[in-house]
């Protein structure tokens, strides 16, 4: 549920460098028997500092949430402010995630943490200190790109230092920081904004980016660049660049519905920006020698119908956190702390029937278990679409909270092993990383498009009938995701192979 849920950023993919996200997860244990006694133990220094860093960037996804009624108020946001300080972060991050994997393989990866973690760091200190909204909304856009770059480079750094048991424990711990990371980053948010200030959500980062860096520059030996003097013709950085400015376009458009309408010159100016760039996009990907994402992936029915589900889920679950945040302050009188803590039990039940899922995976399937998720699930938002003024937190939003996160949580583990199943193992960690741009994109177009369906979120009024409209969305939008779910490959060799594809799930989040 990183945020994004879940994750963002939360697990980004090197390349070749993360083959093991989506099968050594499950088997590196086994593959670590035998030469385990030849593997040297490497002390867990550079596991904890890659583990800081990426706690980080999955915090940050949602630990904005309960600050904005705080932020609004101080930097007077709009309704589109509201959606870009969080989307400005997970579209940067999801959409330079690709090329940022590239990089990492292509380069010295220690260099291109270090670059990803500055740019990160700065652009915290910089979200801290804005302000006016636009300064905000710019600096959350250099995290975002800060993130995209600092992930993919360190899972490699952990996939090229750990092996055997150690890799397995690894990358274990990764999938349940990825796991946790939205609820923590609610609650956290929750508890910086009602004990300091707003501005410390974004403040804290400053001194761990720096003692990251510091551990860094002593622990981490710099890796030999594997791409010599041909590696930026192998970058596809045309591609990543139409692709984000396609996507902030498509954003831009979808918002400006509410303020202009849909057939207003700015909007349908927008939309034709959207349509050209995403076009020249895809045209760039058939041309280029090495494209961000290689042709055949597109053939690949299993893991575009996953990507696609992952997107709308993500999309779905971010925009409900989105708004219930706004409606448990505004209008039920939570204080952000508060509201932090109200979002626990939706992360247990995540948690709690993703565990669950990957258990009963084997014998279900995935295909059946994001089907009945999309069912409960889009019960659930239709609960929390009944809420009025005169709602309760335990009689009415509880119950809907309840039922979201046992749709969700086994959705996660099944779209990451549908994903995988007709992958071959060579090509498993940029698979893995065209789910985590489907779940950071679907992310930003899920807020975006839910707050152009909620209109005027200022008001105590607006949010009560925006968060109507915005959650009957949402249930609707979960059953739609029925049809590519139909799509998905009726039995799954990976889930028969062994669940341990489910730790995927930790990315999901």
């Amino acid at each position: 549920m990183s945020t994004e849920l879940h994750h963002p950023p939360s697990a980004g993919t090197a390349d070749h460098a993360r083959p093991a996200v989506a099968h050594h997860h499950g088997h590196a244990p086994q593959a670590g028997h035998g030469p385990d006694a030849d593997v040297p133990r490497r002390p867990w220094t550079v596991l904890a500092l890659m583990l800081a860093a990426q706690v980080m960037v999955v915090l940050d996804v949602s630990v904005v949430n309960v600050a904005l009624p705080s932020i609004a108020a101080n930097l007077h946001l709009s309704s589109s402010g509201y959606q870009w300080t969080v989307s400005a972060y997970v579209l940067l991050s999801g959409g330079f995630l690709l090329l940022g994997g590239r990089l990492a393989d292509l380069f010295d990866r220690r260099r291109m943490f270090l670059t990803g973690l500055t740019v990160f760091t700065a652009g915290s200190l910089v979200s801290g200190l804005a302000g006016t909204a636009a300064t905000l909304i710019l600096a959350r856009g250099a995290q975002g790109a800060g993130a995209a770059l600092l992930t993919p480079a360190a899972m490699s750094i952990v996939m090229t230092t750990y092996a055997g048991r150690q890799r397995a424990t690894a990358l274990g711990l990764w999938g349940t920081v990825a796991s946790m990371g939205i609820a923590a980053g609610v609650l956290f948010g929750g508890i910086l904004t009602t004990v300091l200030d707003w501005r410390a959500v974004f403040f804290i980062n400053v001194p761990v980016g720096v003692a990251v860096l510091a551990g860094v520059l002593r622990k981490v030996p710099a890796s030999p660049a594997t791409a010599g003097h041909g590696g930026r013709g192998r970058l596809d950085v045309s591609g990543a660049l139409l692709l984000v400015t396609g996507l902030l376009a498509l954003v831009f458009a979808v918002e400006s519905t509410t303020s202009h309408g849909w057939g207003s010159s700015r909007t349908l100016i927008a939309g034709a920006a959207a349509l050209a760039l995403l076009g020249g996009f895809l045209v760039n990907e058939r041309r280029v020698a090495a494209p961000i994402v290689p042709p055949a992936t597109w053939r690949v029915r299993s893991l575009v119908s996953a990507s696609v589900v992952m997107a709308g889920v993500t999309g779905a679950v971010v925009g409900a956190i989105f708004l219930s945040s706004l409606y448990l302050q505004q209008v039920l009188g939570d204080s952000a702390l508060v509201a932090g803590l109200e979002f626990l039990p939706l992360a247990a039940f995540i948690t709690a029937s993703a565990a669950v899922a990957s258990k009963v995976l084997p014998h279900a399937g995935a295909k059946r278990l994001i089907a009945a998720g999309l069912v409960i699930a889009a019960a659930g938002a239709v609960v929390l679409a009944s809420l009025d003024s005169e709602s309760g937190y335990l009689t009415d939003v509880l119950p809907g909270f309840a039922l979201l996160g046992l749709g969700v949580g086994p959705m996660f583990v099944a779209i990451s092993v549908a994903a995988m199943s007709d992958v071959p193992q060579q090509h498993s960690g940029m698979a893995s990383g065209l789910l985590m741009t489907g779940h950071e994109i679907g992310a930003a177009l899920g807020v975006a498009a839910l707050t152009a369906i909620a209109g005027d979120l200022t008001t105590h009024a607006g949010i009560v009938s925006g968060t109507h409209d915005a959650f009957w969305a949402i249930a609707v939008g979960l059953f739609l995701l029925i049809v590519p779910t139909v799509l998905l490959p009726a039995s799954d060799p990976a889930a028969a192979a062994g669940h341990g594809h489910g730790h995927g799930h930790g990315h999901g989040h």
